[in-house]
């Protein structure tokens, strides 16, 4: 008698990869930001601007955005993720920084506090893609959401 068996899902085993995955991205956003605010501090220095988080927010908002989204995107689009899934989580810190620019000219935020916020946020708010996806995220089934 020939039967096959499911294979059995271990909770600890999905719980233990989507962690895994989330630090995966959270690597190269941490490099991208260290790197991004180095090269962004020293620019903005030579142009005159010791505080280009308080004198500059809405570009400094833009530059956190892109220093930290585009190596998460790489990296994502290197492990093979599909691309919708790619999609979803890069257009997560976009509209964060939407979100908080809104609440900073609305005045609910000081606009100075805006680019360390998006540094703060941007991990926790990729949690959300993920979270709508945990299949994707938890298993072996990137094929299965391109």
């Amino acid at each position: 008698m020939d039967t096959a068996l499911a294979p059995k899902v271990c909770l600890r085993g999905q719980v233990g990869r989507f962690v895994l995955h989330y630090f995966e991205m959270c690597i190269p956003m941490c490099i991208g930001f260290a790197v991004g605010d180095l090269i962004y501090f020293s620019i903005a220095g030579l142009l005159g601007y010791s505080e280009p988080f308080t004198e500059l927010p809405v570009l400094s908002v833009l530059v956190v955005t892109f220093a930290m989204t585009a190596p998460m995107t790489a990296w994502m689009r290197y492990r093979g993720m599909p691309r919708r899934a790619t999609w979803e989580m890069s257009a997560t810190m976009p509209i964060l920084a939407i979100i908080l620019l809104t609440l900073g000219w609305l005045g609910v935020m000081a606009m100075g506090d805006l680019a360390l916020l998006m540094h703060g946020l941007m991990m926790p708010v990729m949690l959300v893609p993920m979270a709508l996806r945990p299949g994707l995220y938890a298993g072996h089934m990137h094929h299965a959401y391109a």
